[in-house]
């Protein structure tokens, strides 16, 4: 049986990762910063081990990641800036975002790596971003981080696929979540997915399950899930 950390599971695509592999039989950590909603994490998996732990707290990360044995690591934790021109970004707001997707992934799973080399085995998949690879307005930090953490799981491929440690990048497109929360009013949120069947995170979930599947000598470096109908109004077909 594997054990996986899976970071930003107290909602969304987190949540919906950890709830899949616990139905799969793996031994999940839990890590997110809501003890509420991580006990109510746990209450629906007895194979989940819920972790109240703040991932830009790198004291708190040293003191209580290295101890744990983690098979699978999905760095899915992150969060939005707010939408607007770079030019009118607030610094606090670019620093907040660069912290928490980028140098905190990094730093977490440096932790991690090390016993995966050991073991000569293991499995890391990131929760990155359509963002990371192509334009969008008013996305450039965020876009910027995304795009970061898809040349950091490249280059760690190369790092570790001599010692049979995996990497994959999941590329979403637009998934139904709560990540525009805190951005964006009700009615703003529901615009955006009024359009189309978004993606949803039990469908992003389910793929990574699959990934995690597949025999050791085969590697999903990056996968993409997108809405199979375009998601704004003036792209859909006329009847």
């Amino acid at each position: 049986m594997t054990t996986a950390l899976v970071t930003g599971a107290t909602s969304g695509i987190g949540r919906a990762i950890a709830l899949e592999l616990a139905g799969a039989g793996h031994d999940v950590y839990a890590v997110g910063r809501s003890r509420h909603a991580l006990e109510q994490l746990r209450a629906s998996a007895r194979n989940i081990t819920p972790i109240c732990l703040d991932v830009t707290d790198r004291e708190a990360v040293e003191a209580t990641i290295p101890d744990l044995h983690v098979d699978v690591l999905v760095n899915n934790a992150g969060m939005m800036p707010p939408l607007c021109s770079f030019a009118d970004a607030k610094m606090g707001d670019i620093d907040t975002t660069l912290e928490v997707n980028l140098s905190a992934v990094i730093a977490l799973t440096r932790h991690v790596v090390v016993q995966m080399r050991e073991r000569q085995s293991g499995h890391i998949v990131f929760i990155g971003s359509a963002a990371a690879h192509s334009p969008f307005p008013n996305m450039a930090v965020y876009s910027a981080t995304k795009a970061g953490i898809s040349g950091f799981a490249a280059a760690l491929r190369a790092d570790l696929s001599p010692f049979g440690v995996r990497v994959t990048e999941v590329v979403p497109g637009r998934v139904q979540t709560a990540l525009y929360e805190d951005i964006l009013d009700d009615d703003a949120r529901r615009a955006m997915y009024s359009a189309v069947k978004a993606v949803q995170p039990e469908d992003v979930a389910q793929m990574v399950r699959a990934v995690l599947a597949l025999p050791e000598w085969a590697d999903v470096t990056r996968f993409d899930i997108m809405t199979t109908r375009p998601t704004t109004p003036n792209q859909q077909v006329k009847k």
